[in-house]
């Protein structure tokens, strides 16, 4: 958005001299996505989980590795909170392996493979 400071003070309507001002710097930053790794080592570390995924240009890659060696108890509960708050955004979650969950925002989903049918072990044909 551009203002002629000029022509606000009365001066020469005619002048093409204008200063331009970016209303909102940030703008091209948040056209974005991150893709960023985090570290649950305690219950707190959560809350700057959720904070980025609030933002909503974040899909969080968490390790949980170290909190499930040391209290499995606050790892269920730190894995609730980040369920729940994904779910209140419309996100996805889902587990990788052992140790790393994928967190996302509405405008992304994560994939999950279709279930395969269980084999039958008795073949009959009625």
């Amino acid at each position: 958005m551009a203002f002629d400071f000029r022509k606000l003070m009365g001066k020469g309507e005619d002048s093409d001299d204008y200063v331009e001002i970016d209303l909102n710097p940030n703008a091209e930053l948040k056209s974005k996505i991150l893709v960023r790794p985090f570290t649950l080592r305690q219950f707190d570390d959560v809350n700057e989980i959720l904070n980025a995924l609030r933002e909503g240009y974040t899909i969080a890659v968490i390790d949980i590795k170290p909190m499930k060696t040391k209290d499995v108890i606050e790892l269920k509960r730190a894995v609730a909170k980040i369920k729940k708050t994904v779910e209140a955004l419309e996100g996805s979650i889902a587990g990788f392996g052992e140790h790393t969950i994928l967190a996302t925002p509405s405008f992304a989903e994560v994939y999950r493979a279709p279930e395969k049918a269980e084999k039958k072990d008795n073949l009959s044909f009625y």
